[in-house]
């Protein structure tokens, strides 16, 4: 399992819940907004974390985490997921899973053994301007359909969000996305961030009366809040 960045403590990546965070590197697609560019393709002068340093501090510290978050980069990528996941459930630790959708064979898997206790899939786009964001090759929009329709239609606790680049998307897109996730728990619009990781530098961050535009016609489809507004 490769292991780019460890996070030992945090209260805002798996809700409700003190937890780790690991960040496995690369991804499938390349987002415009990406706050995590520099693991997309990590460099030399990354240091990579070992399972073993990884699961020996989870040990130390299972007095204060509830549980630990996996993101990415996109983590259903490693084909040591499942594994390690066990490794961590050993440790009586719940575990957030952060992916966008792509590898639903292995997310129906996780489900099936109930390895996980909270799912977050990120929309990117409507479908048909999906991969206007995820700017993949070989894209297959009905693997994102079959995972999102997965959680919907599944038992365990999830959410669904989208980062918003002003000028990445409209009320148009948003409402073909509430159309197609509409009766899901929960969804969650992130404003975009200025870092100096993002891939591309033009995208313009939206102001909060946009973002709460945006709300008001979501939740006519689904449960619809703002997260991480300045």
């Amino acid at each position: 399992m490769k292991i780019i960045g460890f996070q030992k403590t945090t209260l805002l990546d798996f809700p409700g819940k003190v937890a780790a965070t690991i960040f496995t590197p690369g991804c499938n697609f390349r987002c415009p907004y990406c706050q995590n560019g520099d693991i997309l393709v990590p460099g030399e002068d990354i240091e990579p974390f070992t399972e073993e340093e990884v699961l020996n501090t989870l040990e130390k510290r299972k007095g204060v985490l509830d549980g630990v978050c996996i993101t990415g980069g996109e983590c259903t990528l490693q084909k040591d997921l499942p594994d390690f996941i066990r490794k961590i459930r050993a440790l009586g630790l719940l575990v957030k899973l952060d992916t966008n959708g792509t590898n639903p064979s292995m997310l129906k898997s996780l489900l099936e053994e109930n390895l996980l206790d909270y799912v977050a899939i990120d929309i990117k786009q409507c479908k048909e301007k999906y991969n206007t964001i995820a700017c993949m090759n070989n894209f297959k929009l009905k693997d994102i359909e079959e995972s999102v329709s997965m959680l919907i239609n599944g038992n365990i606790d999830y959410e669904f969000r989208t980062t918003v680049a002003d000028n990445l998307m409209s009320t148009e897109d948003f409402e073909k996305i509430g159309q197609w996730i509409k009766g899901a728990k929960a969804y969650y619009l992130q404003q975009y961030k200025e870092s100096a990781f993002v891939l591309d530098k033009s995208c313009t961050v939206p102001s909060k009366d946009t973002l709460e535009s945006y709300v008001n016609l979501l939740s006519e489809y689904v449960p619809t809040f703002i997260r991480g507004v300045d």
